[in-house]
């Protein structure tokens, strides 16, 4: 009898993201799985993004990534509680890595947490990981042809950040060819225009986030 191993390893993932998922929420915490391909600006979205949560908004976020611990290092310099999750090679987080991760953050009086996949546009959007939802890091850098290209990572998103858009006149993106790409793969998706450099749409950004709270 064929067994499919692949099947098998998602439904094992799905039910313990479920567990989580079911955890987090009966501590009323909310959580976002951040996603989008190397140098969209995630860990720097974060990092501009936490400052400026209400005080009495407690965040922490785990940091997924091949090596290093840099970008935990990163957003520890925020003062919030930061982990971070080698994968040694693997192109995606999973469930099993957040539990252990979530192991080692205190829980207690949370209200966010932030998981900083691995940069990807393909693997992580096959993988729960208990999250509340998914954000959607793309940068004008990239391309405008990103929603159509990679259209099961964008089909999952509640969120989608273009960043870096205080580089719009220097490239050739089409902000209109992005829209419409998202309207055709996920027209339930929200569009934010942002930019982690210089914090244009970021004031929008926290109220998304914070109209969000449970």
């Amino acid at each position: 009898m064929k067994v499919n191993v692949m099947t098998d390893i998602l439904k094992a993932n799905d039910l313990l993201a479920r567990d989580i998922r079911e955890m987090l929420s009966s501590r009323r915490i909310v959580s976002w799985n951040i996603m989008g391909s190397p140098g969209s600006g995630k860990t720097s979205v974060l990092e501009r993004l936490i400052p400026m949560l209400p005080a009495e908004v407690k965040a922490a976020v785990v940091e997924g990534d091949l090596a290093t611990s840099r970008d935990a290092e990163r957003i520890a310099k925020t003062g919030v509680q930061s982990t971070q999750i080698n994968t040694k090679g693997g192109c995606h987080l999973d469930a099993a890595m957040v539990r252990s991760a979530l192991e080692k953050i205190d829980l207690d009086g949370l209200r966010l947490i932030f998981i900083e996949n691995v940069g990807n546009l393909v693997c992580p959007a096959e993988f729960a990981l208990g999250e509340t939802g998914r954000i959607i890091v793309s940068s004008i850098a990239e391309g405008d042809d990103k929603p159509d290209k990679y259209p099961s990572m964008f089909r999952t998103a509640q969120l989608v950040l273009l960043n870096k858009i205080d580089l719009l006149a220097q490239t050739d993106f089409k902000i209109e060819s992005f829209i419409s790409g998202m309207k055709r793969i996920n027209p339930k998706a929200d569009i934010l225009q942002v930019s982690a450099r210089n914090g244009s749409g970021m004031p929008e950004l926290v109220k998304w986030i914070v109209n969000r709270l449970l």
